[in-house]
């Protein structure tokens, strides 16, 4: 009884799966489809009831062509067909990437009488993986090094100071502001080089205190301290022939400095509660967003270790000293966001790249990527627009429209034009403050005063400043 009504009711739990069921006879003639086929392929079930399949075009199909009394397909000779991807053809041309599986149909004596088939569409998981191969071209292109994006002449310089840097076995110190990409260009020194092939081991200084810090960089020995249960490889172990990077090593505590100092001098380490001196070759690579010339001065950071790590220093450059930049890397967190994300965002207005280049974005390309990632929750429409952007990027954007508006509309006899008059007196005594302490220099006028360099060139246009006088 209830095999018959399992028979009863077999075609409705066919037509409920959601891929392609497709049933053909000895001769490859279609007997049989579900309803997930009709919506697959774009063919009714009277369409193809009664027709080959191959009316689907199938680019995998293999026809056995070398005797008369082979079945009309090879999916017979194999008996079953697993995971196999193929591209079919829909009934209005177009095609269409789907996953098969097949297997034979046997009678009761064990007789082939037919074939059944399920193809699933997966198109658009094609389509996101040849998405994913496009980005990962596109972020290998001329505009980037080793994932640092950047086609300005001052990040040009700081690709071949990489590249000269990278077959150097001398210290490599990187500085530059927070999210400036420092540990991007440490992991290209180490992939140009020719220890590329060795480990590369990170270890963040100031995430540490002083006593873990030192098991982490040269390792211990079972019972040095209190919980040290067993023998312990360092870092500089671990990075054999390879690079170790030091992030934050403004930070690091004087008494490390010391051990470090022999490290570079004697290239050998002695593990925490061990005199015996373990030899090592490892490059190592630093960095920091501190002034340690300023540290040296204050007795912070040890003169003869500053040295010694100081041997190739590479400078990254703010985001506000390369604004021709920020539209390469605005686009390239954009792709990045919209795989992830999943929304259907085409891009950035105009209006939104304008606004993006006028901000001094003091958090570097980091603040960048957020404000981004900002953008692609609030947004609602199909582009991204001033009105997506973080309050901190439109705030002082509006400012700059409200100066600039009382500007036009007063005139010096108001009141308004007596404050404005004043107000423009204190914005010029700052400038040109901000112009001596930097020798002139407009890039360090505006990391001081937490603008952007064009405005400090506007600002020396509209108030008249001749550098030469300052």
């Amino acid at each position: 009884m209830f095999e018959a009504e399992l028979n009863r009711y077999w075609k409705t739990v066919v037509d409920t799966i959601q891929d392609g069921v497709m049933i053909v006879d000895t001769g490859g003639i279609i007997i049989s489809v579900n309803k997930g086929f009709e919506t697959i392929t774009g063919y009714t079930k009277d369409e193809v009831i009664g027709k080959p399949c191959s009316i689907l075009n199938c680019n995998s199909c293999e026809i056995a062509r070398d005797c008369e009394a082979c079945h009309w397909c090879l999916l017979f000779r194999k008996g079953n067909l697993t995971k196999q991807e193929c591209v079919i053809m829909r009934k209005d041309g177009t095609y269409l990437y789907v996953l098969k599986n097949a297997s034979v149909l046997k009678n009761d004596e064990g007789r082939v009488t037919g074939a059944v088939e399920t193809i699933t569409d997966i198109t658009d998981l094609i389509d996101k993986e040849v998405q994913i191969e496009t980005f990962r071209r596109e972020l290998a292109a001329e505009d980037s090094f080793h994932g640092i994006i950047g086609a300005s002449s001052i990040m040009q310089k700081v690709f071949d100071l990489i590249a000269n840097a990278a077959y150097s076995d001398a210290p490599v110190i990187i500085y530059g502001e927070s999210g400036t990409g420092k540990e991007l260009v440490a992991k290209a020194i180490h992939e140009t080089g020719p220890r590329n092939l060795k480990p590369y081991i990170k270890v963040n200084c100031a995430a540490l205190n002083e006593s873990l810090l030192e098991s982490e960089l040269f390792g211990h020995v079972k019972g040095s301290f209190t919980g040290a249960h067993r023998d312990r490889q360092g870092r500089f172990e671990a990075a054999a022939d390879g690079d170790i990077f030091l992030d934050e090593i403004g930070d690091l505590p004087l008494s490390t400095q010391v051990k470090l100092l022999r490290v570079l001098e004697e290239k050998v380490v002695e593990k925490v509660g061990d005199n015996q001196p373990v030899r090592i070759n490892t490059r190592i690579i630093s960095a920091t967003n501190k002034d340690l010339g300023k540290l040296v001065e204050q007795g912070a950071f040890r003169e003869d270790f500053y040295y010694r790590i100081n041997v190739i220093p590479i400078m990254i450059p703010p985001l506000r000293e390369r604004i021709s930049d920020i539209p390469l890397l605005a686009e390239s967190f954009f792709k990045r966001i919209q795989l992830k994300s999943g929304k259907n965002i085409q891009g950035i207005s105009k209006e939104a790249l304008k606004r993006l280049m006028e901000y001094p974005w003091p958090g570097n390309a980091r603040e960048l990527k957020s404000a981004l990632e900002y953008a692609f929750v609030s947004c609602k429409n199909a582009m991204i627009t001033p009105d997506d952007l973080p309050r901190t990027i439109t705030a002082q954007e509006n400012q700059t429209r409200i100066a600039m508006a009382i500007e036009e509309a007063s005139g010096p006899s108001t009141e308004t034009g007596r404050a404005l008059k004043d107000i423009n007196e204190i914005k010029k005594g700052r400038l040109m403050d901000a112009l001596r302490q930097s020798g002139g220099n407009q890039s360090e006028a505006a990391r001081r005063l937490g603008i952007s360099r064009t405005s400090v060139w506007s600002q020396i246009k509209r108030f008249g400043i001749k550098l030469s006088e300052i």
